[in-house]
């Protein structure tokens, strides 16, 4: 029985779906890069770079090239190039929504103060949204 278009589809991005998996497809981009040039890139173990590469290679979206004790990575076609771009350019628009969004919000919310990038804390007002509120303190309210 033939799988739906739907669920190979499904595979291959799960397949894309480790950020170590697109780091490596994006160093490729430019053309073959040797296994030692992608370790010093990613700065991850020798061990976890392997087990990456090769669900790459198992899927087909990359090949190796081995000269002498060399061994070389690339691209297995222009496509997968293309995938990422096309990514890049809806990050971008999703994030700039978001930052039109946040922006009119500090307009009409009296500007809450901006927390910086990558810090990991939100603002408190967005802390207390995503609080649990316990069922008695919920049941206040009605009455």
């Amino acid at each position: 029985m033939q799988v739906p278009l739907y669920q190979a589809k499904a595979e291959f991005f799960r397949m894309l779906g480790h950020p170590v998996r697109i780091r490596v497809l994006e160093l490729l981009q430019h053309g073959p890069v040797p296994v030692r040039d992608l370790l010093a890139d990613i700065e991850i173990e020798p061990s976890s770079l392997s087990q990456q590469l090769a669900v790459l290679r198992r899927s087909g979206i990359v090949v190796s090239i081995r000269e002498g004790s060399t061994v070389r990575y690339a691209l297995a076609g222009g496509d997968v190039a293309e995938l990422l771009r096309a990514a890049r350019r809806i990050l971008t628009e999703l994030l700039a929504g978001q930052n039109e969004l946040l922006a009119e919000l500090r307009q009409t919310d009296g500007a809450a103060p901006a927390v910086p990038a990558g810090s990991g804390r939100m603002p408190v007002g967005a802390r207390l949204a995503h609080t649990a509120v316990p069922s008695e303190v919920r049941g206040r309210d009605k009455e």
